[in-house]
């Protein structure tokens, strides 16, 4: 009994020893929020002088300072487009900091302390957002440094991406999402990996969070040559409606309306959009351009630990196209510039989006994310690409077309913690995505509504599951190493409509996603990295279900090396050079129904990136780019990469032309 008695004095004493230390442990934790709208401010660099100690705020706007020896002191509160605040902070309560915007600064920017400042690029680019006009959110892609976009059929189709040396078709290596919503298209009727973003209206755009290389364990599928990540706003700052009109009977009308206008404490917000667009075009026969845009969008604090963001948005267009215009046929004099030979391509499209995510910071610090979205995609397309090259009676016109439905579940938790000196921050998360199209078709059609013959005609369901764990260890305020790890598994079913006999095939396919980054702060102004990663695109169904789970899944190898440089306070430079490897695969080509082998390929450049703000209302950038493509399985000489899109050959039914 005694020694019970000992025992329980004892453990009594450790543990008043470890609350007295937990006590005597001075911490310091606040939120930042807009002072104009009440929206929390993620990224926000919180420094402390007298330490020389930084961190950044979360998704909830929250900070934290841990285990600090005073009880008082001065912090330092900046973020790009907002005034810098000096705060006196206690340890005792939580800070309320509300920053007031101003004008975009870039001296505001620190390079001490950040992991990745690709993400601080992507802040940058919001000063883009606002001084470049945009007729589309498609445009605003062309931001990203070194993408460039073009289009070729009228304007209501997805735009031809190209980066880093690939021809990406309409998204086949870049991974392209809206507020955490799939934007490419698996399967699909056009191609594989298609990505619209006509449903996404300019003016909501806040920022786009973009990256080059397979880098980064939170992004799957697609992220080959990088991904773009759309953010759209959580708050208006003003309703607003604008008209404009231009050459062509091009007529615009966008209305930003406010709906908790007067809301006295800032901490919800909702609104409603539209963008209404209509054009006839440059070319002779009139394009019949329309596009209608709607959006309704609440985003609000609930209790002080938790962010619900609500959305829901539908979109539809349809016009009518020139098609190609040979050159030959201009120089001749059978068409003129801007004539046609086919005028009755064209389409319709739609989308519908239904969007909903909850952030909450429990009660240790961590950070929970959940996500539900469903999205409605329909998408016809008449196209003709040889003429009467095939068919010299009915025309080659073709028609694509599919009916989509996606469901989609988004699962992460983020925590960080203390090791010893040495700081840990940890996020896991779960991504589950599931597409079923009916009738994904590719017919040969006459005049548009003249059904020739099917060339193909099925029933698509794709299950997409990715796990990743991400690790990111600050070593010191100068080192910080990221590693991760993701794990994708597939699940392929197809359906035939073109056998006489129902067959439900399906096949499966499994791939690991390793990541390894490193980040050094040589200086206050200096920074270099390395980062290094396997990623991955998955291929079209019906390629894989043929092929029987054979090289579905082709990887792709980067490494970038670079640096930012900060030489002064309002200039910032990006240089990097990098390394990409991508491994055999098959294509899906939607306009031909066939299967088509493009082999390994390797790609190798330098990009260099420059922004300068010369005045408060003067800003200066630089975007250049090298890149060198060569296909590994051909003689040298031989190795320039080709495009994957077969390109038409226009040559051998111009002969016809005369006939038309």
């Amino acid at each position: 009994m005694k020694n019970l008695f000992w025992l329980k004095n004892a453990l009594f004493a450790c543990l008043l020893v470890c609350n007295t230390s937990w006590l005597l442990a001075h911490n310091i934790i606040g939120r930042i929020t807009d002072a104009s709208t009440g929206e929390v401010i993620t990224g926000a660099t919180i420094f402390i002088p007298s330490l020389n100690i930084g961190t950044t705020s979360d998704e909830l706007g929250a900070f934290k300072f841990k285990n600090l020896d005073g009880e008082s002191y001065e912090l330092s509160v900046s973020f790009v487009g907002f005034v810098t605040q000096n705060v006196q902070a206690t340890t005792s309560g939580v800070l309320d900091i509300r920053l007031k915007p101003t004008t975009l600064n870039l001296s505001e920017i620190v390079v001490s302390g950040q992991r990745d400042l690709s993400k601080t690029m992507t802040i940058i680019n919001k000063i883009d957002l606002e001084l470049r006009p945009t007729r589309s959110s498609q445009d605003v892609l062309r931001m990203v440094p070194g993408l460039f976009t073009a289009q070729h059929a009228g304007g209501g189709k997805a735009e031809q991406i190209y980066l880093r040396g690939f021809d990406i078709d309409h998204g086949t290596d870049i991974r392209v999402t809206v507020d955490g919503m799939p934007v490419n298209m698996v399967s699909h009727a056009h191609g594989q990996g298609y990505a619209d973003l006509h449903f996404l209206i300019p003016e909501l755009i806040d920022n786009v969070d973009f990256n080059k290389g397979p880098y980064y364990s939170q992004q799957g599928d697609f992220t080959t040559a990088g991904y773009a990540n759309f953010n759209t706003r959580n708050a208006l700052s003003r309703s607003s409606l604008k008209f404009e009109a231009g050459r062509f009977d091009t007529y615009r009308a966008v209305g930003l309306i406010d709906l908790l206008k007067g809301n006295t404490d800032n901490r919800h917000n909702a609104y409603f959009a539209s963008d209404l667009t209509f054009t006839n075009g440059p070319f002779d026969s009139p394009q019949n351009f329309n596009r209608i845009n709607l959006m309704g969008k609440y985003h609000g604090l609930i209790g002080t630990d938790k962010v619900l963001t609500v959305s829901l948005s539908t979109f539809t267009s349809r016009w009518e196209a020139s098609g190609q215009v040979p050159d030959r046929a201009v120089k001749s004099g059978i068409i003129g510039r801007f004539g046609s030979i086919d005028d009755r391509e064209g389409g319709n499209t739609s989308r519908t989006n239904a969007n909903i995510q909850l952030r909450q910071n429990l009660q240790n610090g961590d950070l929970l994310r959940n996500q539900f979205y469903y999205v409605k995609n329909q998408f016809q397309l008449f196209s003709n690409f040889t003429f009467f090259l095939d068919d010299p009676v009915n025309g080659d016109e073709i028609r694509q077309f599919e009916d989509r439905d996606i469901f989609g579940y988004n699962l992460s938790y983020a925590a960080e913690r203390e090791i010893g000196s040495m700081s840990l921050r940890s996020e896991a998360g779960l991504e589950l995505r599931y597409d079923k199209t009916k009738g994904t078709e590719l017919a040969h059609t006459a005049r548009r509504n003249q059904l020739i013959n099917r060339l193909a005609l099925g029933d698509i369901d794709q299950l997409n599951a990715g796990l990743y764990i991400d690790e990111v260890l600050k070593v010191t305020e100068r080192f910080s190493v990221n590693a991760g790890l993701r794990f994708d598994q597939f699940s392929f079913g197809y359906v035939n409509q073109l056998d006489s006999v129902y067959n439900h095939q399906v096949v499966y396919a499994n791939i690991a996603s390793p990541k390894l980054n490193f980040y050094y702060n040589a200086s206050p102004n200096v920074q270099i990295y390395l980062k290094s990663g396997i990623g991955f695109h998955s291929n079209d169904t019906r390629v894989v279900v043929p092929q029987n789970g054979v090289e579905i899944l082709p990887k792709a190898y980067g490494v970038d090396l670079g640096t930012f440089v900060k030489p002064f306070p309002r200039l910032l430079l990006n240089l990097a050079g990098w390394f990409l490897d991508l491994d055999q695969e098959f294509v899906y080509v939607g306009d031909a129904a066939v299967v088509e082998p493009s082999g390994k390929t390797r790609r190798y450049g330098f990009d260099f990136s420059g922004r300068y703000q010369a005045a408060d209302w003067l800003f200066l950038d630089v975007d250049l780019n090298y890149t060198m493509p060569r296909s590994r399985e051909v003689a040298e000489g031989e190795d320039l990469f080709r495009s994957r899109r077969p390109s038409p050959v226009l040559a051998a039914s111009l002969p016809s032309l005369e006939k038309v």
